[in-house]
């Protein structure tokens, strides 16, 4: 291969690779609205997913009702963390008004149902296996939650685990009816 053909073979390859980064950043910044951009003060995106029990959750269920909404995995080592205290709090919560509904991302049943033994959890755990409602609310990396007001607005977007059962206590505050 002489000189010139090298240099033509190089500088294809260096415009194909410009090319796809110019691609990707497209595609990225027009599938962001997609997956989910949600602020505070925007209304909670709807979704139905079935619990651990075999029961439909669906998040307007809960319409006059604050919504102390939590995305986790079982190998989420905040997660685990913060799963006591939201036990603690939500039955202190019950009668006040706040429920708690936890959205497990893209575990199994059998794994999910043996964390919530494990822990002891009595409030109501969904499964999101396809991971379209982590998709829908923009949730990267795991924890988040999301407080909903009882007239279906997010409150307050906490990403990270909650260490502390004041820092709990203190966002179940904002949505108490």
């Amino acid at each position: 291969m002489n000189k010139k053909k090298k240099r033509l073979l190089m500088r294809s390859i260096i415009l194909a690779v410009l090319a796809a980064a110019v691609g990707y950043t497209f595609y990225s910044n027009l599938t962001k609205e997609a997956r989910g951009n949600l602020q505070e003060g925007d209304k909670a995106p709807d979704f139905v997913l079935t619990d651990l029990n075999g029961e439909k959750r669906q998040l307007s269920d809960y319409q006059g009702k604050g919504v102390f909404l939590n995305f986790w995995a079982t190998w989420c080592e905040p997660c685990k963390k913060e799963m006591p205290h939201m036990e603690k709090i939500a039955k202190e919560y019950k009668n006040k008004g706040v429920e708690v509904l936890a959205v497990n991302v893209g575990d199994s049943k059998l794994q999910t149902k043996k964390f919530a033994e494990q822990y002891d959890l009595t409030f109501p755990i969904a499964i999101d296996s396809s991971r379209e409602v982590q998709g829908a609310y923009g949730i990267n990396p795991l924890p988040a939650t999301f407080m909903i007001s009882p007239g279906g607005k997010i409150e307050e977007i906490v990403v990270g685990g909650l260490v502390k059962e004041e820092q709990v206590r203190a966002l179940f505050e904002t949505v108490k009816p």
